[in-house]
């Protein structure tokens, strides 16, 4: 398995693991060299996107991947995760109504957790 997918099903599992709202993957590397895949979850207040970005966060560092960058930590509104070959967007529920990465991206090719395996 290659470290993307790999990446991809640990931060998946992590934020499954933290009771995250509608995850979805999104194959992008195709379409765009900006990453391999985008990871899109949302939580259901301030409280749980903060828990859902030091689950994936932990979870990755644990297995050896660090983040390139992360921002939005202080509003936990759109928090954005930067790990090179994926990315993990976390929402809070208004905010990915709002900006709708799934319509933006919906060039991407929609995975399930199984088509990582």
């Amino acid at each position: 398995m290659d470290s993307a997918k790999q990446m991809a099903l640990i931060a998946y599992d992590a934020m499954e693991d933290k009771k995250a709202e509608d995850i979805r993957i999104i194959e992008i590397g195709e379409i765009s060299t900006i990453a391999d895949y985008f990871i899109i979850a949302n939580g259901t207040n301030s409280s749980q996107v903060q828990a859902l970005v030091e689950g994936v966060e932990e979870a990755l560092s644990k297995e050896g991947f660090e983040p390139q960058r992360i921002e939005g930590i202080r509003s936990s509104n759109w928090v954005l995760m930067d790990y090179g070959d994926i990315v993990v967007h976390i929402f809070s529920r208004e905010d990915r109504l709002f900006y709708d990465l799934e319509r933006i991206w919906r060039d991407g090719k929609t995975l399930s957790v199984e088509d990582l395996q």
